[in-house]
């Protein structure tokens, strides 16, 4: 299997605080993070990211707009936000908002799917907010177990399992194409984990076999994303690990390969809410360890 783009490997959860806010994060690890935060206020303006999010709201409650809606998630209650979906989250109230969630690759639950199913299935579509205690408990028990290679797979075949159980069977899902190459589609996936850097679409042409319209159409299909953006995310993913490690914000746009900071600053805030600037100072400043 081809090399991943270079992360620090971290095999445990991170913390970090400003005042009395904090955050928690493994860092992506195979295609899953673990993140638990205590927030106030209106944290992330309005972007998305190309994998799920599924979390469940420990504390106080959170708001957030998402598909034309205003979505509201109680202490107890599952959320889960679908790949390049636009969204923001503020705490709904004066109290520190408190969230656990697990942010997963659309390609790590389409290859859980057919163990539930049986047959191939498409990406499952579930509702935004629920109530569903079992997938609650299985997030929560994520951040008291490993990040070893059998305890993620456990926890992705969980998720599917949860994210099936949450459909909304109400929605229509998009028209799909009848055949994956899937040999093929994940030679292209790989090939952009490897790059970190602008990729064109003849490179992918030479690296699959497929036309570049015929590529991302099925790309999309299986994993809820374009080629285009799942680049960008693994590269502002290697940005993230770098601003972690306090490298200046000029030479993390330049090895995630981002032609200026202006263009790496505007590409950061539409997929994760905030600057670089904010995140490197979140993630590095010194302060208490609360408990969630």
């Amino acid at each position: 299997m081809a090399s991943r783009l270079a992360r620090p490997h971290r095999t445990g959860i991170e913390r970090s605080c400003v005042a009395d806010e904090w955050v928690e994060t493994s860092g992506p690890i195979d295609g899953v993070e673990l993140f638990r935060a205590g927030l106030r206020g209106h944290p992330y303006s309005r972007h998305r990211h190309d994998v799920y999010a599924v979390g469940v709201t420990e504390a106080g409650a959170q708001a957030f707009h998402y598909r034309g809606t205003v979505e509201r998630s109680a202490p107890g209650q599952v959320f889960v936000l679908h790949p390049d979906e636009p969204h923001d989250g503020w705490a709904d109230g004066p109290d520190l908002l408190g969230y656990a969630q697990v942010y997963v690759a659309p390609a790590r639950i389409a290859d859980a799917l057919p163990a539930i199913t049986g047959r191939p299935t498409p990406l499952p579509f579930a509702a935004p907010v629920t109530d569903d205690p079992m997938l609650a408990r299985t997030i929560r028990a994520a951040f008291q177990a490993t990040t070893e290679p059998l305890a993620l797979d456990a926890l992705v075949l969980e998720l599917a399992e949860g994210l099936l159980r949450c459909r909304a069977t109400a929605a229509r899902a998009p028209d799909r194409p009848s055949r994956f190459d899937l040999p093929a589609l994940k030679r292209g996936r790989e090939f952009l984990d490897d790059q970190p850097a602008v990729v064109r679409s003849s490179e992918l042409e030479a690296v699959t076999g497929h036309d570049r319209y015929r590529f991302a159409r099925q790309f999309r299909a299986l994993y809820g994303t374009s080629p285009y953006r799942y680049s960008v995310m693994r590269r502002l993913d290697l940005a993230r690990d770098k601003l972690s490690m306090g490298r200046p914000l000029a030479e993390t746009a330049n090895a995630a390969g981002f032609a200026d900071q202006a263009h790496f600053t505007r590409m950061f805030k539409a997929a994760f809410g905030m600057t670089p600037g904010s995140y490197a100072r979140l993630s590095r400043a010194p302060g208490p360890n609360p408990e969630p």
